[in-house]
């Protein structure tokens, strides 16, 4: 099997191949939807592929004018040394993507954040987490759109769903889930107290219906209602906005809203999207909780079991699972994300399935 730096050439050509003839499938064209997403997929395998080309083209290139070299030409000698460490961080950063092996990697991801106990301090927290990664997204190059907000009862939000298009979208963003902690000084106590927040964060890849995911009609109850909140002008004037309750009054039951598009039909779909992306998380964090267990290393993902702490006053950002630390939490807090994640999924037992 050809390989370079833990990439799988033959693996990635195959990708492409299998997505170059779904393309080619005139019938596809028949849901614009899924026919897009297969064009977008194809144009970012193909594009890594390219980049992958090229690096190591760059590396032969740069090999080949150091053996010539004159090592008494200390210009020369100072660019490939500037040129190596150039090609030292795109192979740094390529090696992260070898990581995302996981079956549903490459797939886009939807974001959802629910804000703990603690009244306005967990819902502006969770608010914070939105902006959060909102941004990263965008520093990624990727799309990003609210699919549903519910406001907080006088400042930030309650929940939020996030949907983020990207190469390797939920391969990335999976690093996000579990508990989120904020300690600072409350901006709502008038004493100026320090507070401690919390907020969940889940993230599901989205799926399409060649993943066998069973839903059965009867499982389903679907509410409507009328938009309000994010959505932009003219969203709220009809009752659009979607309610999905899966096994309603079961230990199973899972509800999922969504309110961002003009029309019900396609505000039902996303939801439905979502729900699909849940189900499937689950099955995938069951899957995960099992090897942990056989292990001994289970810890449920409770309140009090959080990923990540900010402490502001302290100017520290801690991951309990890799102990990165950053102590800008500013810049975090603007989606300063990446050095994270990267420690996340370069942990064999944290990036596990």
């Amino acid at each position: 099997m050809r390989s370079e730096g833990g990439f799988d050439w033959t693996k990635r050509e195959q990708e492409i191949a299998e997505l170059e003839a779904r393309s080619a499938d005139p019938q596809l064209w028949d849901d614009p939807a899924t026919a897009q997403d297969v064009m977008q997929q194809l144009a970012w395998r193909t594009a890594d592929l390219e980049h992958w080309h090229a690096l190591e083209e760059q590396i032969n290139t740069t090999f080949e004018l150091s053996e010539l070299a004159d090592p008494d030409d200390e210009a020369m000698i100072v660019e490939l040394n500037t040129e190596e460490v150039q090609l030292g961080r795109q192979v740094d950063q390529l090696e992260i993507e070898t990581l995302l092996s996981g079956k549903y990697d490459g797939q886009p991801a939807f974001l959802q954040i629910n804000s703990g106990a603690g009244g306005v301090d967990s819902q502006d927290w969770a608010q914070m987490l939105e902006r959060m990664y909102v941004r990263w997204a965008e520093q990624q190059g990727w799309r990003v759109a609210i699919v549903d907000e519910m406001p907080g009862d006088e400042a930030g939000i309650k929940s939020a769903t996030l949907e983020i298009r990207g190469p390797h979208a939920y391969g990335y963003a999976k690093a996000e889930t579990g508990v989120h902690r904020l300690v600072r000084l409350s901006p709502f106590d008038s004493a100026h107290r320090r507070h401690t927040s919390f907020a969940r964060v889940e993230v599901m890849p989205e799926v399409d219906d060649s993943v066998d995911i069973d839903i059965d009609p009867d499982d389903l109850r679907v509410d409507v209602y009328r938009s309000g909140g994010h959505g932009g002008q003219g969203v709220n004037t009809t009752d659009s906005a979607v309610r999905l309750t899966y096994k309603p009054g079961t230990p199973d039951q899972l509800v999922v809203t969504c309110q961002n598009e003009r029309s019900q039909i396609q505000n039902k779909a996303t939801a439905m999207k979502v729900l699909r992306g849940r189900l499937l998380e689950r099955e995938l964090q069951r899957q995960r909780e099992a090897r942990l267990k056989l292990r001994g290393e289970y810890r449920d993902a409770a309140w009090g079991n959080q990923i990540r702490s900010y402490v502001l006053d302290d100017r520290r950002v801690k991951d309990h699972r890799t102990n990165v630390e950053s102590s800008n939490p500013p810049a975090v807090l603007d989606g300063g994300l990446n050095e994270f994640i990267a420690a996340y999924l370069r942990d064999p037992d944290l990036n596990a399935g």
